[in-house]
């Protein structure tokens, strides 16, 4: 019921926005986070919504060049990502949970959701 979309390859510096649409989930009262997985490594909490206050969380990795923002007419939670780096090379999942996940949690990416959607490649070459 999560669908990613809008990953891809860019340049060290370039922009990309993913997108992570909901089938059957009206995002009035979730906590929609991102999270990616780079090869040889776990699965690391990039960035949170909490849909019903708005309340935001991100990573200190990509503080202040991460975006997450909300379409509610689409149903659709995005990631705009500006100033990309190599190290931001990794699988993009987005996840939405209606029981009790908080963006506190974002640092424990091994807490359970709802919803997961199947992921989106983004590569960031130097």
């Amino acid at each position: 019921q999560l669908v990613e979309s809008g990953g891809g390859s860019v340049q060290s510096g370039g922009s990309l926005r993913l997108s992570c649409t909901t089938s059957g989930i009206v995002l009035d009262d979730w906590t929609v986070s991102w999270f990616r997985q780079a090869p040889g490594k776990g699965r690391e909490g990039v960035a949170c919504l909490q849909t019903n206050d708005m309340v935001t969380r991100y990573a200190d990795s990509v503080k202040g060049r991460f975006t997450v923002t909300k379409d509610d007419a689409k149903n659709t939670v995005y990631l705009q990502m500006n100033s990309l780096k190599p190290e931001d090379t990794a699988s993009y999942y987005c996840a939405a949970d209606r029981g009790g996940r908080i963006c506190a949690e974002l640092r424990v990416p091994t807490l359970p959701y709802d919803y997961w959607g199947q992921g989106t490649q983004v590569t960031v070459s130097s």
